[in-house]
């Protein structure tokens, strides 16, 4: 618990500290977002807000991660490293993406191509990753399996599984991109996503099968690493929300929402709870299928189905307020992590 603390800790005050400088470093060389001239008419005004505020996301939670291994003088884990090398290794894909739009004024950077091609080499990476090293009980950071509350089914195939985590990958760090489209939504709705994965990585530690030998027991190969993980995450997006809360005075760019997304995709492999997913990031499926169902019913039947997609812009278009929608977000994310985590609990009931 100490080393959850202190990498949570450590993570905000890094945050909180370094992002005026960044802010006005981004001002100064005119790192600013480019509007799209078909979006809502109010984001008018956000034109040349600073952007690729993940930066200093990535940069307290690696502080504070290292930091609290530091402190407590343990080593990284196999698991914690693989999780944090995703994290890291999305974010650099997204800042590339960032840094091409506004080097070019435009608000497309890469092309899907190179985009997809950068997310495949660093998601098939880790997805490898996590099936080798194994620890003294054979247990390696996650084995080539589905799992929801645990693993399930037969081993699949290293290209099947490797498939598949790409899949999640590249399909969650492009929602955490699409919610991030009001000021706030995205990060405060990883905030709660992040805590889910607090105490799921600690409850897992304390019903480890390294220490509680049983039916039940989790066979995670570094859960309380994994929590650490988690809140040195959680730490950063909490320092970045209280200059990305509205009106925001910087955002995450593609930098931290493919960084974001992968971290979560990370983490449910990694703690055996990759179907979970679907309701502990609950609301990033939900605007990615807003996106989905815009785009099947205009090819269908010519009509679209939302005023505009994703859909928190379709909301706008309605008149309300910007706040007014992130909060209400905010709240059935809140809704969505509170199920998951109680299904997780679920097993452990009293029947």
């Amino acid at each position: 618990m100490t080393g959850i603390l202190v990498a949570a800790g450590v993570s905000l005050l890094v945050s909180l500290l370094i992002m005026p400088l960044v802010i006005r470093i981004l001002f100064r060389f005119k790192f600013g977002q480019e509007v799209r001239d078909d979006g809502p008419e109010g984001h008018k005004t956000k034109q040349g807000t600073p952007t690729m505020g993940g930066i200093v996301i990535i940069l307290g939670a690696v502080i504070g991660y290292f930091v609290s291994h530091l402190v407590l003088m343990t080593r990284p884990t196999a698991s914690g490293l693989l999780v944090m090398f995703l994290f890291v290794g999305m974010g650099a894909v997204g800042f590339l993406d960032d840094f091409i739009k506004i080097y070019k004024r435009r608000s497309l950077g890469l092309r899907s191509g190179a985009k997809m091609l950068g997310q495949t080499v660093v998601g098939a990476g880790f997805a490898v990753g996590v099936t080798q090293f194994p620890n003294g009980y054979g247990y390696t950071p996650a084995s080539p399996q589905l799992s929801f509350l645990r693993d399930f089914g037969p081993p699949l195939l290293l290209i099947v599984f490797v498939a598949w985590a790409l899949f999640l990958i590249v399909g969650f760090s492009n929602a955490v991109n699409l919610t991030d489209g009001l000021d706030g939504l995205a990060t405060g709705a990883m905030i709660l996503s992040l805590v889910a994965y607090v105490i799921i990585g600690n409850w897992q530690l304390r019903q480890s099968c390294v220490s509680y030998l049983a039916p039940s027991c989790y066979p995670v190969r570094d859960p309380l690493d994994l929590a650490v993980v988690a809140a040195a995450c959680l730490g950063g997006c909490i320092g970045f929300l209280w200059y990305n809360a509205p009106p925001a005075k910087i955002f995450m760019g593609d930098t931290g929402s493919l960084a974001l997304g992968g971290l979560i995709v990370g983490l449910a492999i990694t703690t055996r709870t990759q179907l979970l997913l679907l309701i502990i990031g609950g609301l990033f499926v939900l605007i990615t299928m807003s996106v989905m169902v815009q785009i099947s019913s205009f090819r269908l039947t010519g009509k679209r189905i939302f005023r505009m997609a994703p859909i928190q812009h379709h909301f706008e278009l309605k008149g309300w307020a910007e706040t007014t929608i992130v909060i209400r977000f905010w709240i059935i994310q809140g809704l969505l992590v509170g199920v998951g985590i109680g299904i997780f609990y679920l097993e452990w009931m009293p029947r």
